[in-house]
């Protein structure tokens, strides 16, 4: 299985979200405890999108979710209590109602994991949706204009919200 993307691309935006390790995510080593890691991707990819798209709380008001269907998470070394983490993150790829999304989280300028997780746009019965047209473009945006099977300009007729 390859690893996912530990440099960042040039041409995307990215987000910075920094969090101090509770003693709470910590094992009996000491060590930030594997399982932890998906929790921080999640809170960066929340405020990648408050960011630099719109609140998560907007999404919600619209009835649609971004559900998790992979997460892939390789550890290049360990965090401990107390440690500042830079978790940068960006979105790799969009799709009619899917989206990519990478992550780089580091420690004093030390990589600590990369990790890549997939979603799909869901409402909440869980049946799937198209991401809102608006919000498909500025994600692509986002993405250097990373898409797949849907190309800005290029909509499919049918559901655009």
């Amino acid at each position: 299985m390859p690893q996912p993307t530990v440099e960042l691309p040039k041409d995307v935006v990215t987000s910075t979200f920094r969090h101090r390790v509770p003693f709470f995510d910590t094992d009996a080593m000491g060590i930030v405890h594997h399982a932890n890691y998906v929790r921080y991707l999640e809170l960066a990819r929340v405020h990648l999108l408050e960011e630099h798209d719109q609140p998560y709380e907007a999404y919600i008001a619209q009835d649609r979710h971004f559900a998790v269907t992979r997460c892939e998470v390789y550890y290049a070394g360990p965090a401990r209590f107390g440690d500042e983490l830079d978790i940068v993150v960006w979105v790799k790829r969009v799709g009619g109602a899917s989206v990519e999304i990478a992550y780089r989280i580091e420690c004093r300028g030390t990589l600590v994991v990369t990790a890549e997780t997939a979603h799909a746009m869901v409402d909440s019965e869980g049946r799937p949706r198209r991401i809102p047209r608006e919000r498909r473009q500025n994600l692509a945006r986002l993405a250097g204009g990373a898409t797949s099977r849907i190309q800005p300009g290029a909509e499919p007729k049918g559901e655009n919200t």
